[in-house]
């Protein structure tokens, strides 16, 4: 058994985390840790999250000051935490031979310049952006493979290179008209953290971060490709559904589109083409699939990607890349 700590346990993806992480077979849960300020230390997460009770009934600890013991203590960490606090913990950890699953934004860009314009902070681990593998668990197997540090996609990035890199891969698109993502995202997106922008009485739908939102270049960095995303926040807990709208190639049929999709995820359980229909939130929404489909009219293509954001889009992807990482199933203790 790998022994495993979450810190940031008390958030929605913690949360999500703690459960995967105690029902799986391999993996054993060693500790929930949050923040000294963190107004849940000492709780039990299932006093937090009553779905867990006599699943997850740990205590959610504060994180103590002598990390490198703890970091000696466990065979792998998963950072639920904010872009500047994974930053600071990643490399106590890797020191400490210690493998990193890091939830947030902080490693997932290989270039430093990157960090100050969208993360608002100055990158001071050049040689780390150069060793994590960037966690597309569908797309970066073998790097994921061999590398200690994991920065796991975006919840909005992996539904929508999910949906776009067979395409371009097959070269089926005319990238001269750019792909257009639009996405909309339940308000447990945006963190359990109260805020009357994303208060449920408050939020109707609406569009955000237009233009500008750091998804964006992580997007387009590992697509290869520009795109125009634009991200909006609706009125329902969880799950994301992608609409995304690009030009194709000349003569492009749909039979090469469905062949692209079958020959990319032919192995890949966690992503389910659909022959006909159109993917929704509500075939995804607590599970750990994300769900594609597509029309075509006129020589171009609609893609809905569908997937639950605390789940495909975080932890279970973070779980698919440890089981990955340990040569389990890629499934193994998700489905």
């Amino acid at each position: 058994m790998q022994k495993a700590i979450i810190i940031g346990a008390s958030g929605y993806t913690g949360a999500e985390l703690a459960r995967i992480l105690t029902l799986h077979p391999r993996f054993e849960l060693d500790g929930l840790y949050v923040s000294n300020q963190s107004q849940d230390a000492h709780k039990a997460i299932s006093d937090i999250y009553p779905q867990l009770k006599h699943i997850v009934d740990l205590p959610l600890q504060p994180l103590p000051e002598d990390l490198i013991s703890l970091a000696q203590q466990v065979d792998l960490v998963f950072l639920a935490t904010a872009h500047e606090v994974s930053h600071t913990l990643a490399p106590i950890f890797l020191e400490n031979s210690c493998n990193v699953f890091d939830l947030s934004g902080a490693f997932r860009i290989n270039d430093a310049q990157f960090y100050p314009e969208f993360y608002g902070f100055e990158h001071q681990y050049p040689d780390l952006l150069q060793q994590a593998a960037y966690g597309l668990a569908e797309w970066n197997h073998e790097q994921i493979k061999k590398t200690h540090l994991v920065a796991v996609a975006g919840c909005y990035p992996t539904v929508s290179q999910l949906s776009l890199k067979p395409l371009i891969e097959q070269q089926l698109l005319d990238l001269s008209q750019l792909p257009i993502i639009n996405a909309v995202s339940g308000v447990s997106g945006a963190g359990r953290k109260a805020s009357l922008t994303n208060s449920y009485c408050e939020v109707s739908l609406n569009a955000y971060g237009v233009f500008n939102h750091r998804h964006q270049p992580e997007i387009a960095t590992h697509l290869g490709t520009e795109v125009i995303f634009t991200p909006h926040l609706g009125n329902f807990k969880r799950g994301i559904l992608a609409t995304i709208t690009a030009k194709l190639n000349s003569g492009i049929t749909n039979e090469q589109i469905m062949m692209a999709y079958q020959q990319a995820y032919a192995n890949k359980p966690l992503v389910r083409v659909y022959q006909q229909g159109l993917p929704s939130i509500k075939a995804v929404e607590f599970t750990p699939y994300c769900d594609i489909g597509f029309a075509t009219k006129d020589g171009y293509i609609i893609i809905i990607g569908a997937e639950d954001n605390l789940l495909k889009g975080a932890a279970a992807q973070a779980v698919q890349c440890a089981n990955i990482r340990y040569n389990f199933p890629e499934t193994l203790g998700l489905i």
